[in-house]
C-alpha cells in the first residue's frame, strides 16, 4: 500500500496549498449514504494523530446547467483545483435521463488519468487467500468509459471504445514507474488484442514499448479471461497489472473480492497536476446513519494520499494502529463479521494512536 515517489513528482510546494501554521489544505467530498458518517470518522482519527491538514468540505450535489444536463458545481471545481489534492467518500448518481456519473465527471474535469488500486490479505482477517498483494493500474479516462455512444437506428445502439496512444502511453509509464519505484518485480498487461486488434492492439503496444525502457522489472502479456480465471486459482503469480478503463474496473473489483471486499481497498486517482483519493464501494443508503458503517476503505485511501503528501510518519502511524484494529477483531463492523459500531470502531484506531 506504499506510494510512490513517481506519484509525488506531480506534487509541489506551489500546487499543494499550506496554510501559515504549516498545515496543507485538502478538499473533502463527504458524498452520500454513508459518506458523511466515514469521512467524519477519518477526520477524528486524523485529528488524534495530530496530521497537519486542514479539510476544505464541499457539496457535489449534481446542478442543473444551461444545456439542461447535471453537473458537479463550481464551486466544488474550484475547491480541487486549489488545493489540487482531495478525499471522496461514495457518491449516488441519480438514475435518469440527464444525471450522468460524477465519479465519470470528476475523473475528466481533472484529468485523473490513472487509478491505482492496492489489494493485500489483512492479517487476523481471514478470506479464502492468504497472500494476496497486487496492485491494479487502470487507465482512468477513455476505453468504453469515455462515454460516446448514440442510437444508430430504433433499436441499435453503437457504443465507441475510444482509446490513444498518449493515453496508453502515460498510464504505461505510470505502472512501470509504480512497480519500480516499490520495489515490484513483474507487471502484467491485461488485453484483449486479439479480438479488438486496433484498440487493445495499441494499447499492448504502447505498453511494450515502455517496457523496453525498464529492462530490470519482468513484463508479461496476458489475456482478461486467463487473467480473471488465474487469479481466483493462484493471485500469487501476479504483481502490478496494467489495463484498459474498463478491464481495470472489473479486475479490480475482483481483486478487492479476494482480500475481503470493497470495504477495505483504498484507492487513488492520479491526474497531471494533482490526485483525488477515494473509497470505492457503494454509498449504502441502507444503513446511512445508524452508526454501522466501515470506514477502512477511505481510511486507508487517506493513508495513500498522505504518503502521495509526503507525510509518510503520519501514514504509517495510522495503517499501523487500523491494522491492528482489524486484527485484534474486538470491533470489527457488520461487513467484517463483527457487530461493533462505527464509532467504536474508530475510537479503537484513536486509543492506538495515543
Amino acid at each position: 500500500m506504499q506510494a510512490t515517489r513517481f506519484l509525488k513528482k506531480f506534487v509541489t510546494s506551489t500546487n499543494t496549498r499550506s496554510l501559515a501554521s504549516g498545515t496543507r489544505k485538502v478538499t473533502l467530498i463527504p458524498g452520500d449514504g454513508i459518506g458523511p458518517e466515514i469521512a467524519a470518522a477519518v477526520q477524528k482519527i486524523f485529528a488524534t494523530a495530530n496530521v497537519p491538514i486542514e479539510w476544505e468540505s464541499v457539496d457535489v450535489t449534481p446542478v442543473r446547467n444551461p444545456d439542461g444536463r447535471f453537473g458537479i458545481p463550481q464551486a466544488a471545481i474550484d475547491s480541487v483545483n486549489r488545493n489540487q489534492i482531495g478525499l471522496k467518500s461514495p457518491l449516488m448518481t441519480p438514475i435518469g435521463k440527464g444525471h450522468r456519473s460524477l465519479n465519470l465527471q470528476l475523473r475528466k474535469e481533472f484529468n485523473l488519468y490513472a487509478n491505482v488500486r492496492p489489494c493485500r490479505s489483512l492479517e487476523g482477517y481471514k478470506t479464502l487467500y492468504d497472500d494476496v498483494d497486487v496492485v491494479t493500474i487502470r487507465e482512468n479516462t477513455e476505453g468504453e468509459y469515455s462515454g460516446i455512444e448514440h442510437e444508430i437506428v430504433d433499436g441499435v445502439v453503437q457504443s465507441i471504445k475510444l482509446i490513444t496512444e498518449e493515453a496508453s502511453k502515460r498510464v504505461a509509464e505510470f505502472a512501470f514507474q509504480y512497480a519500480k519505484d516499490n520495489q515490484r518485480s513483474k507487471v502484467t498487461v491485461v488485453h484483449k488484442a486479439n479480438i479488438m486488434r486496433m484498440s487493445d492492439g495499441l494499447f499492448l503496444r504502447c505498453c511494450r514499448e515502455t517496457a523496453d525502457k525498464y529492462p530490470e522489472i519482468k513484463f508479461e502479456e496476458k489475456y482478461l479471461d486467463t487473467v480473471c480465471l488465474n487469479m481466483v486459482q493462484d493471485p500469487r503469480q501476479y504483481d502490478v497489472l496494467v489495463m484498459p478503463n474498463l478491464y481495470g474496473d472489473i479486475l479490480s473489483d475482483m481483486c478487492a473480492g479476494l482480500v475481503g471486499g470493497l470495504g477495505l481497498t483504498p484507492s487513488g486517482n492520479i491526474g497531471l497536476n494533482g490526485a483525488l483519493f477515494e473509497a470505492v464501494h457503494g454509498t449504502a443508503p441502507d444503513i446511512a446513519g445508524k452508526d454501522l458503517a466501515n470506514p477502512t476503505a477511505l481510511l486507508l485511501s487517506a493513508v495513500m494520499m498522505l504518503r502521495y503528501m509526503d507525510l509518510n510518519q503520519h501514514a504509517d502511524k495510522i495503517q499501523q494502529a487500523c491494522f491492528a484494529t482489524i486484527k485484534e477483531a474486538k470491533y470489527l463492523t457488520g461487513d467484517l463479521g463483527g457487530k461493533a459500531k462505527c464509532s467504536e470502531f474508530t475510537n479503537s484506531i484513536c486509543e492506538k494512536l495515543n
